[in-house]
């Protein structure tokens, strides 16, 4: 089974990233599970990549970029053959250096494979999955994690496709990820919608706001609604009800009227690691401290384009 810092085992977002707050002289490992979902016998290269918070998304570094954290990390192997169905194990191992300054970096442990080019072709595909990571280095107690909600705005597309915009700040002192649901109530005839997931999220570096977008179905009426909003981040839970009127096909309506706000949740807790699917590759993140192996928890990454 999967294992994480024993601190970490109750924050969600370790289910899938590589989350830590270390000081300076640090040595952390992570055990990686890497499993040929195919029924072809694949090379799979293992390596770290680098990655940055750019408007409001977690970018990943073109082939093998690296960084200052990409610098630390290590591997036992850096590449392996597996079997149809196949599966082996690579321990990552993360070394700040004593002399490393303050703030959080960013990366991903990467499992790249090639497909050979078809008959006739020149196209050469390669799938890789990864697992992230956000390390914030620094003595000391870890920087808290909290964000805020903040406007919606109702819109529908040419389509008549009905929206909702919600505007979202990182008021703390880590990265976030935001994922959620709007859910509709009091509509029409007391009618209700949802819950709606949060189509397109957001990750925010300390400080930066962007958006979130949640989408419905093109037959919603167009109110007026209470829209509630649940974004959440790791262990950092917030909650915003407001009354929204939708517009007529291709427009943007008012900004929602808050009726409530809610705040629960807190700063990061403890954390296990991740599984990751894209192609045919699973990544499974484990690990312990240089302390101790803690208890197995668990679950994409399941990673749309990567991480």
């Amino acid at each position: 089974m999967l294992e994480a810092p024993t601190d970490r085992r109750s924050d969600p977002r370790a289910l899938r990233y590589i989350v830590d707050h270390l000081p300076p002289g640090t040595t952390i490992k992570r055990q990686l599970l890497i499993v040929n979902r195919t029924d072809e016998t694949r090379r799979v290269d293992v390596y770290p990549g680098a990655a940055t918070l750019e408007t409001s998304a977690f970018r990943f570094g073109e082939g093998r970029a690296a960084n200052e954290l990409t610098s630390w990390t290590t591997l036992d192997e850096r590449a392996v053959e597996l079997e149809p169905w196949g599966e082996a194990r690579v321990r990552a191992t993360i070394t700040v250096p004593p002399a490393a300054s303050r703030g959080e970096r960013y990366g991903v442990i990467w499992a790249s494979t090639s497909s050979a080019p078809r008959a006739g072709g020149e196209i050469t595909q390669v799938h890789r999955v990864g697992v992230r990571m956000y390390l914030d280095i620094g003595p000391g107690g870890e920087p808290a994690s909290d964000f805020s909600i903040g406007e919606l705005r109702p819109a529908r597309s040419p389509e008549g496709e009905p929206s909702v915009s919600v505007q979202v700040r990182n008021t703390g002192g880590r990265a976030v990820d935001l994922t959620g649901t709007v859910s509709l109530t009091d509509g029409p005839a007391g009618s209700r919608a949802g819950p709606f997931r949060i189509g397109q999220g957001v990750t925010l570096a300390p400080g930066a706001a962007g958006q979130v977008i949640a989408r419905f179905p093109v037959e919603l009426p167009n109110g007026p609604w209470k829209a509630e909003v649940n974004l959440e981040s790791g262990l950092v839970k917030r909650s915003l009800t407001a009354q929204v009127q939708f517009p007529d096909a291709g427009q943007v309506g008012k900004r929602g009227s808050v009726v409530s706000r809610i705040m629960s949740g807190w700063a990061l807790g403890a954390a296990v690691a991740g599984l990751l699917l894209v192609t045919g590759l699973a990544v499974l993140a484990r690990g312990s401290r240089r302390s101790g192996r803690p208890p197995a928890d668990r679950p994409r990454e399941r990673i749309r384009a990567g991480a």
